[in-house]
């Protein structure tokens, strides 16, 4: 913990003023009146999505069809091109990676895919992954005639917050065809061992696959160098791409040349895509893994996004190639802000408990904040204008997003959690009903 950390307000302002990543704020339209710190559900808008969307538009209006060659980028390349420029930020070569579909899509076609070439019959997984990951590995097996409550094995939680990596590893087995699992939890915010994790799958011979819907573009990955087999992520939460916003999905070089188990046209090889051949020729890198027609509109914002975390390399004095990207900057400040949040709870908070891990190298981009009246709680922050989100059963999402969000942000937070629970001001809201959280 850092023992700098102070209480006040006026400390707060004091590190807001020494930040060097501060100024991107003001590139972001931050919701008027209100303390947003759900950027790990959906990131704000910023200046940079909407001109690079306008821009889309205008190309729509002035191009029509000559777009798809003569746009800039060309949309006939769109999902590669933005590929390229993601590579950085995951620890990939641009072959290795490209935006297409959606997160759920391309954890069908490669989970589909991979296990069909894999050694064994089971796949390991976690009981605390976000439920769209199961839903997808189970439909899979059944596809492949596998019954998933015999073919899945899951790794169970010892505290219901977190996952052992000697759990995961001792999972494995010789009957174990894939890990898939989560960079980061989704509800605790716990930063899995991707290293070791697919370091063990590797000497078992054994494929290792993650979802890093909830690291991306808060935490700097190297998944070439690791080895990691492949990768799917959305860009709506830390990429700030917007509401369903394209996905994206890394394959290692060597997996290359594999046949898609869900084949679309338009992860055909460009050379001869429109020959219109009715047999499926797949491209020779990660493109083969695109399904449908890339959807400019919904990937136009994710280009604007980026300029701004390559800006948030350029703030420092740093010549990392990572730093170049801005990842390495950004994860510096998600960790100080996640950090100074934590400590807040802890001295401000006595009825409230940290359920994310303390280590930093364990540690995500938010904090779950756990109360026995969680869902409550979020509801009478949303009056107060401090947006953030329930899971159940008890946990208060709060994610300092570091592109936007200061030091006096969080310190603001806090105080207003502060006053819910200790004036008891969630008693005035009905226990949670159905609808979105």
């Amino acid at each position: 913990m850092d023992a700098d950390f102070e209480r006040g307000a006026e400390y707060a302002a004091r590190r807001d003023e020494t930040d060097p990543l501060a100024h991107l704020a003001d590139r972001f339209y931050d919701p008027e009146d209100e303390w947003y710190v759900d950027g790990n559900s959906l990131g704000l808008l910023s200046e940079d999505a909407e001109e690079a969307l306008d821009r889309a538009v205008s190309e729509w209006r002035d191009l029509a069809i000559r777009g798809w060659t003569d746009a800039d980028p060309p949309w006939f390349h769109y999902g590669e091109r933005l590929g390229d420029r993601l590579a950085p930020l995951v620890g990939a070569t641009p072959e290795e990676v490209v935006v297409a579909n959606s997160t759920t899509v391309n954890i069908h076609t490669l989970i589909g895919t991979f296990y069909d070439r894999a050694e064994g019959s089971n796949i390991v997984v976690d009981e605390l992954d976000f439920p769209t990951d199961h839903y997808a590995v189970r439909a899979q097996l059944r596809q492949r005639g596998a019954d998933p409550d015999e073919a899945l094995t899951v790794v169970e939680s010892r505290d219901g917050r977190t996952i052992e990596t000697e759990d995961v590893v001792a999972a494995m087995d010789d009957d174990t065809a894939i890990v898939f699992l989560p960079s980061v939890l989704y509800r605790s915010g716990q930063l899995l061992d991707v290293e070791r994790i697919t370091a063990a799958a590797h000497d078992r011979d054994i494929l290792a696959g993650f979802d890093l819907a909830h690291s991306v573009g808060a935490v700097p990955h190297d998944l070439s160098a690791v080895g990691v087999d492949f990768a799917v992520w959305c860009s709506y939460k830390y990429l700030n791409a917007g509401p369903g916003a394209i996905a994206g999905l890394y394959v290692n070089e060597r997996h290359f040349g594999e046949t898609p188990a869900l084949a679309g046209w338009w992860g055909h090889e460009k050379e001869t895509q429109f020959e219109m051949n009715p047999t499926y020729t797949p491209a020779a890198d990660a493109g083969a893994y695109q399904i449908g027609t890339v959807p400019v509109l919904s990937a136009a914002p994710l280009a604007g996004s980026l300029d701004v975390f390559a800006d948030a390399g350029d703030a420092t004095d740093d010549t990392d190639a990572l730093l170049e990207t801005g990842i390495e900057a950004v994860r510096e400040k998600s960790l100080r802000l996640t950090e100074y949040l934590i400590f807040l709870v802890d001295e401000r908070l006595p009825d409230c408990e940290v359920g994310t891990p303390r280590d930093a190298e364990r540690r995500g981009g938010h904090v779950a904040v756990e109360h026995p009246e969680a869902y409550r709680v979020s509801e009478a922050l949303k009056e107060r204008g401090v947006v953030v989100d329930f899971r159940p059963p008890n946990v208060v999402r709060i994610c300092p997003s570091p592109l936007y969000t200061g030091y006096e942000d969080v310190w603001q937070v806090v105080e207003q959690l502060r006053q819910v629970v200790e004036n008891e001001e969630y008693e005035r809201f009905e226990e949670r009903g159905g609808g979105v959280t």
